[in-house]
């Protein structure tokens, strides 16, 4: 697939737009709405053709880690430690998955991890700036 192993790196939050918007959106228990403010979140992607290991860290030591292989359905789990089951799509170079509540898309931006999630037409972006 195309830009297929473009994602291998680690990133650092660099910015976000429309975060309160969004865990309202969803949900999200307000200790881990502030948690996740501006949270210097250091997302670590290992890609090998079709099978990733996306691990997010966070300050003060938690990860979460999502293992899954394009097109298969996997055990996931979400910001706010739900678990659940999705599939990985590739479209168009990159990567969409239907959470619970959101759908959520990365793509590879000018050497840069773009996340998307889109909540009841509300839409939040992460970027992430690549350190290693």
């Amino acid at each position: 697939p195309k830009g297929a192993m473009a994602f291998s790196g680690k990133y650092e939050f660099e910015g976000d737009e429309n975060y309160d918007a969004f865990v309202q959106k969803i949900g999200l228990p307000s200790d881990k709405v502030e948690m996740g403010r501006n949270c210097k979140i250091v997302t670590e992607v290992v890609q090998n053709g079709n099978d990733f290991t996306w691990t997010q860290h966070f300050p003060g030591g938690r990860t979460t880690t999502n293992t899954f292989t394009v097109g298969q359905e996997a055990d996931m789990e979400t910001m706010g430690g739900k678990k659940f089951k999705a599939t990985v799509k590739m479209e168009d170079g990159k990567l969409v998955a239907d959470f619970p509540n959101y759908r959520h898309t990365a793509e590879i931006c000018g050497g840069k991890l773009v996340e998307i999630s889109t909540s009841s037409g509300v839409v939040y972006k992460r970027t992430s700036k690549k350190i290693a």
